[in-house]
């Protein structure tokens, strides 16, 4: 049974999943560094940081450590104005990332085995705690953080469609995670199962054997909203039957990749909520992914 914190009314969106701490070194790699930075990664709280700045109602639900880090998590997404749907653990702590500049393309190292949001449970969010809220949106990280969770997703879109709301699905294969057949079997059972899913060319390629747009609406032909990134080529979007709509990606001068797919679904998805026409909602993810490629951050800072 969930112990979330008591709802007077609902959000439109609601993002599902893990946020970690994040450690970067700030003068040398790991090995070597005596100063660093702390700050936080999760796609799904990415999503709703983005979808906050502009200006809907959007809630984060996850579980956390009962510790500082935690607590960290929890102020810098109030601080952005998202809401906090989350459970507390005594018993298990925040999961960790670590960046290391000091080897080349910026390796990353997750020290989230076990962590709180892991326990995550079918259950954790009901269809009752649901009603009301427009879209449900969450990503292919969530179920690869264990059985638990994975049955968790299972169940969130059940109750989410009995809610009423859009279920959103972000492929985000991560391979450290678990098996490339694991995750070709659920990803693929999700992202076609979802209302609106996001996927990129690449990873689509690497774990399913796809290679262009159609190649992928074709393994993926029930999503009614299918949106392909294919990076500084551009996105296109097939919703049901109707010929596929291409935006172009704006000229960017790019700082660092990271965070750019979460932003491109914030921007997309508010631009839903506003009820845009679909090329609109395409290019509203552009630009919202814009803004976080000419920064060395997920999030672009607060003014």
């Amino acid at each position: 049974m969930s112990s979330l914190p008591p709802l007077t009314s609902a959000p439109e969106i609601v993002c599902v999943g893990e946020t970690m701490a994040l450690i970067t070194p700030t003068d040398a790699g790991l090995a070597a560094a005596g100063h660093a930075t702390i700050g936080l990664a999760g796609a799904e709280s990415n999503v709703s940081a983005g979808v906050a700045a502009t200006g809907h109602r959007v809630a984060w639900a996850s579980r956390l450590g009962a510790d500082p880090l935690g607590d960290r998590i929890c102020s810098e997404l109030a601080r952005r104005g998202v809401e906090l749907w989350v459970e507390r653990a005594a018993d298990a702590p925040t999961g960790v990332m670590f960046k290391d500049p000091g080897i080349e393309s910026s390796a990353v190292y997750y020290y989230r085995r076990g962590s709180a949001a892991a326990h995550m449970e079918p259950g954790f969010l009901t269809a009752e705690r649901l009603d009301g809220v427009r879209i449900v949106h969450t990503t292919g990280i969530t179920p690869a953080l264990s059985p638990s969770c994975r049955e968790m997703v299972d169940r969130l879109f059940a109750d989410a469609r009995s809610a009423g709301a859009l279920v959103s699905f972000d492929v985000n294969d991560r391979r450290p995670l678990w098996s490339r057949e694991d995750a070709a079997e659920t990803l693929a059972r999700l992202a076609d199962a979802a209302d609106i899913t996001f996927v990129g060319r690449d990873e689509a390629e690497r774990i399913w054997g796809t290679v262009t747009p159609a190649e992928i609406r074709a393994f993926l032909p029930r999503c009614p909203l299918l949106i392909v990134k294919d990076g500084d080529v551009g996105a296109t979007a097939f919703e049901g039957d109707a010929e596929p709509v291409f935006v172009p990606a704006p000229v960017v001068d790019v700082v660092e990749p990271v965070g750019a797919g979460d932003a491109f679904a914030s921007g997309f998805l508010a631009a839903t909520l506003d009820g845009a026409p679909l090329a609109a909602r395409l290019s509203a993810g552009h630009a919202a992914a814009e803004r976080v490629l000419t920064i060395a951050a997920d999030l672009p800072p607060l003014h």
